[in-house]
């Protein structure tokens, strides 16, 4: 068990729409009709949070247009508080994504996204917080990154547990792998519950998850308290100070991995909040992508952790 100081989750960075491929394509050459969703990790966590009766903020920046409208009225159907997404000039953010039963292909249109500053956050209060969640994607652009790193230390400081998916690619980053480390030691050193993929370990340090124990140990070992790895069909690696366990994944019907890893980390993070241990909040992760990875577009029935737990 852990002592946090509430159930009360924040997620910071990008609130975005997604275009998604209506046809499974290797490439966008390929690609005629898309599907419009609104998206971005930390505001896909913030809404399967929701439906899974945790309260949940959502602290980000989206354009005046009628793009973010659509995004800012979704959050308002899933239940987010999202009184402290500012609007500005620039367009909201956009990304281009294939459809598909593997890794899919992006194109980001990047904006809005960014431009999150240290006031925004200052008034949003991070105090009291349970968990503190952002990714690396919403920390590849100034002045957001400064921003969010500042509020995060802050709010360990005060009790709150961090949180960060380190969904690292070069092409977000401009290949700056350097700067991505840096401030993935600054959060994985306030012993941050931490979630890799095998393709986001792979682009980051250039080689290959061959030894799940051995790559989770490397982020273990640069302070984080929790380290979750997902491997696709070769499920999740969990790694703790106490303990090392393999969660396998189980066979599903794939239509859409998009947003599968967001799922994952929502089921584990409302589990985390209720005071489950680490184990069983990767179960009721992997409960809620498998229920993802079934459709295109979110999970939206209203479930409980107990239903994910339920599940297997």
């Amino acid at each position: 068990m852990h002592t946090i100081p509430s159930k009360r989750i924040i997620a910071i960075g990008e609130l975005l729409v997604d275009l998604i491929s209506d046809d499974y394509v290797d490439d966008f050459r390929r690609a005629t009709t898309f599907r419009r969703i609104a998206g971005g990790s930390p505001a896909n966590v913030a809404m399967n949070l929701a439906r899974l009766g945790c309260p949940s903020d959502l602290i980000a920046t989206i354009g005046k247009g009628g793009a973010g409208d659509f995004v800012l009225a979704a959050l308002k159907e899933a239940g987010v508080n999202g009184a402290h997404v500012r609007r500005v000039a620039a367009p909201t953010t956009l990304v281009l994504v294939t459809k598909s039963q593997g890794t899919s292909d992006f194109e980001v249109y990047r904006s809005a996204d960014c431009h999150i500053t240290a006031e925004q956050l200052s008034r949003a209060g991070l105090d009291g917080a349970g968990v503190v969640h952002t990714t690396a994607f919403a920390l590849s652009k100034q002045p957001a990154r400064t921003a969010i790193l500042g509020a995060m230390e802050a709010a360990a400081g005060g009790g709150s547990r961090l949180s960060i998916d380190f969904n690292y690619a070069d092409k977000v980053w401009g290949g700056d792998r350097s700067a991505a480390l840096r401030c993935l030691r600054t959060v994985a050193g306030r012993g941050a519950l931490l979630k890799f993929s095998d393709v986001d370990y792979e682009r980051l340090f250039d080689e290959p998850v061959g030894d799940p124990a051995g790559a989770a140990g490397r982020l273990l070992g640069m302070g984080a308290s929790v380290v979750c790895l997902t491997l696709g069909a070769r499920g999740v690696y969990l790694l703790t100070s106490e303990e090392g366990r393999q969660l396998p994944a189980r066979p599903v019907d794939v239509v859409d991995t998009t947003g599968a890893g967001d799922a994952f980390w929502s089921g584990f993070l409302a589990a985390y909040v209720q005071g489950y241990p680490p184990y069983d909040c990767a179960v009721c992760g992997r409960s809620l992508a498998e229920r993802k990875l079934t459709r295109l577009g979110p999970v939206t029935e209203r479930l409980e952790v107990t239903d994910l737990l339920r599940a297997e």
